[in-house]
């Protein structure tokens, strides 16, 4: 070991060689490298190719690159214990080495590439017999090219005595190169230019995909079909090498719209994705926030944005990282251009600036822009085409699988801190819960806890929790069942209230025609959820007025047992313009298209048309927008029932409606005697001997009535004396014109 003193290099030549420059004088003729060491610090090791040059360093002396000083950490003039060795010293031999590569001066530097094969060669020729150490620093100049900075990554090597042998290769700190040695390149993390070629390192190729994210841990529920779809258009290109995506002509996608009813998932989604991709931090804005009062304001919101992904784009280009804008609520800003009252154009020309952001003159391939919103019919169509939202996802309402999946999700912790009963069955949750959106779910837990935690609650005076509620405190079916009941109901569920509401008197099977109506609205019903159907099915239930045939389709409706169930009627829309009928009429079947199985009641069919016999009169928009929509095939894989009633078939037939149903169903009077009696004995009303009575005096006589206004007559004479009730009933139908005849009573 002699001491030696560190200098700079006089030259810039010497730089270029990587070598340690020394003076012949000093060292043996055969001496091929040294092994420098820190007299303060005998444990820390460099190892350098040396040569001799003409009017070397002086004796004594030692000449170093600056990348070298820097490298081992040496002064100038700091003295250095220095060992020599020959160029057959018995070091491990390099088999692969993988080195980070960049410009050595980024100034002015424009994007180009570099043939990975040329560089390896160059590297080969250059320092074949030079000993390589990790986290060494290289100077390597290529023809025509600007000089290059090296880092050594990583080395894989052999023993000297194994090389031959066939000996499996392992991590090494230093080595000696060979000229057959296996050299990968990577881009340095700022640099600007690609790598293209096989001697590319597959590190190079970095997934975009976090390692670190656990897909199982996403708390995301009944999303994997629109995950994976999502996955597919918009993040493949990009876990490929850019050269074959070059190769391909393919564009990485860089707008993704999520859209679909509240509360099922977006939001969350979008944030996943965020976390799940390895990029910048996301930028994550309300939509809202983006406008601002002042003019041009709003749009300098949108360029900030977008002002990180271009600057890196400019400075670092295909090797830029990838930026993520998180728009929740887009539609806020994004609204059709013209669509907004006033004249300022604020929105117009917020949306020209997105555009002009995403896709415009000067794109930018490092971004991705994630859309949410909840009326994707509201936002600009320029904003949808491809190269911009490109990737549109409608998330929407899970299905028994998903809504396991995110009962699961959030009773995880409960289940973990044994704080929910055995009998709490969650595939039975899940079947009960159709139509549930995530956000409903999640309500649907909360209010079970709730419930199981106002058990221990005595309030007498004052409110006192059980001291040991602790120990006590358990959620249990009925707290769920509970929650079904009184606390969370679906946002696109069966409208139950409606329903029971028609079918308040039941319904009276009072003869053939009812049996008939109910079997044949069985198998339509059966149609419509059947696999291989055009997924549409509907049908028009007319006949006279009062004839029971809202209380018919309701129970078609109800025993359908579809997921959604939706009554569209008139006294619903009261006050109505035209155009806001029209516009409820269009929610009612777009939300249905949101379920896998969904039924529309629409009721008075003529009376939502606004018709009018004196005239007539009849609203013709509402017509068109209904006749459009019975026509119209639900989405793929959706299946839609509607049941219309009328009293106006004739009517509908000279507008042309009738043509759109799938088929009638006709709902006549009560016509004989004999359903009379089968009416009223469905009642504790009437003695035998009155309905014995009741039924020969109207025996051989024709009876007009519908069931509706025989059960009213009904109500009406049960307030009678018992004794009157046959002889009021009978008196009643022949006044209101139901007997065809006036002198049967005595």
């Amino acid at each position: 070991m002699v001491v030696f003193k560190a200098v700079k290099c006089s030259a810039d030549d010497w730089a270029i060689t990587n070598c340690a420059i020394i003076n012949d004088e000093d060292f043996h003729s055969d001496t091929k490298y040294i092994e420098v060491q820190h007299q303060t610090k005998p444990d820390i090791k460099f190892w350098f190719t040396v040569r001799s040059v003409k009017n070397p360093p002086p004796r004594g002396c030692i000449a170093f690159s600056m990348n070298q000083r820097e490298w081992a950490q040496l002064s100038i003039n700091q003295a250095i214990n220095v060992i020599p060795h020959p160029a057959n010293v018995p070091i491990d031999f390099v088999l692969s080495v993988e080195v980070e590569v960049d410009y050595f001066n980024k100034k002015g530097k424009t994007n180009e590439q570099f043939d990975t094969d040329m560089m390896a060669k160059e590297f080969l020729m250059l320092f074949s017999n030079h000993v390589l150490s990790v986290s060494q620093t290289l100077l390597l100049q290529l023809p025509e090219k600007p000089l290059m900075f090296i880092k050594v990554k990583s080395i894989e090597g052999v023993n000297s005595n194994e090389i031959n042998s066939g000996a499996k290769p392992r991590i090494v700190q230093f080595g000696k190169c060979l000229s057959n040695t296996v050299v990968r390149f990577v881009v340095g993390p700022n640099a600007s230019f690609l790598l293209v070629g096989r001697a590319k390192s597959q590190q190079t190729r970095v997934s975009i995909i976090n390692p670190d994210f656990d897909f199982n841990k996403m708390g995301i529920g009944g999303l994997d079909n629109e995950f994976n779809a999502i996955f597919r258009r918009a993040f493949a290109s990009r876990v490929f090498p850019q050269e074959i995506i070059e190769q391909l002509g393919c564009k990485h996608v860089k707008g993704i719209l999520l859209y679909g009813p509240p509360g099922t998932g977006k939001t969350l989604m979008a944030r996943q994705i965020g976390q799940m991709l390895q990029a910048r931090e996301p930028k994550i804005v309300n939509g809202p926030q983006i406008l601002d009062k002042y003019v041009g304001e709003s749009e300098a919101n949108v360029r900030r944005l977008f002002a990180d992904a271009e600057e890196e784009e400019k400075r670092c280009g295909p090797s830029s990282g990838l930026h993520i804008i998180i728009f929740d609520e887009i539609d806020a800003i994004c609204k059709a251009r013209g669509s907004v009252g006033g004249n300022t154009g604020v929105h117009d020309t917020v949306v020209n600036q997105l555009l002009a952001k995403i896709d415009g003159v000067e794109q930018l391939n490092n971004i991705l822009v994630i859309g949410m919103t909840n009326r994707r019919d509201m936002i600009d169509e320029a904003l949808l085409r491809p190269g911009r939202l490109e990737v549109q996802m409608e998330i929407s309402l899970p299905d028994e699988h998903g809504r396991l999946q995110i009962l699961s999700i959030h009773t995880t912790r409960m289940k973990e801190f044994k704080k929910i009963a055995n009998d709490v069955n969650m595939k039975e949750l899940s079947s009960l819960t159709k139509n549930f959106s995530g956000a409903e779910l999640e309500g649907l837990v909360r209010a079970a806890q709730s419930t199981a935690m106002n058990r221990l609650i005595k309030a007498n005076n004052k409110v006192e929790v059980d001291p040991d509620a602790s120990e006590k405190l358990q959620v249990c079916r009925d707290d769920f069942l509970h929650a079904l009941e009184h606390d969370i109901k679906p946002a696109f569920g069966a409208s139950a209230e409606a329903l029971e509401h028609f079918l308040a008197r039941g319904i009276i099977t009072w003869g053939p025609s009812v049996t008939s109506i109910l079997e044949d609205g069985y198998l339509l019903t059966q149609q419509a959820r059947a696999q291989d159907s055009f997924g549409l099915v509907s049908v028009l239930i007319e006949g006279p007025p009062n004839s029971g045939k809202t209380a018919l389709a309701a129970k078609l409706a109800k025993d359908s047992d579809f997921p959604f169930v939706k009554v569209c009627s008139p006294e619903d829309m009261v006050g109505f313009t035209e155009t806001a009928k029209c516009t409820q009429i269009r929610k009612i079947f777009d939300d249905a298209y949101r379920s896998q199985l969904s039924c529309i009641l629409v009721d008075n069919i003529e009376r939502l048309l606004d018709y009018g016999s004196i005239g007539p009169r009849y609203s013709n928009l509402t017509l068109q927008a209904l006749l459009v929509l019975l026509k119209k095939q639900p989405p793929k894989g959706k299946k839609l029932l509607v049941l219309c009633t009328s009293s106006r078939k004739q009517v509908l037939d000279e507008m042309e409606m009738l043509s759109a149903f799938t088929a009638i169903l006709h709902v006549p009077n009560l016509s004989q005697p004999e359903e009379l009696i089968t009416v009223l004995e469905q009642f504790d009303l009437f003695t035998k001997q009155d309905i014995h009575k009741i039924h020969n005096q109207i025996t051989g006589h024709k009876v007009f009535i519908g069931i509706k206004k025989l059960l009213a007559l009904i109500d009406m004479v049960r307030q009678t004396d018992p004794k009157l009730r046959a002889i009021k009933l009978l008196t009643k139908m022949e006044e209101e014109g139901c007997l065809d005849t006036g002198t049967m009573i005595h």
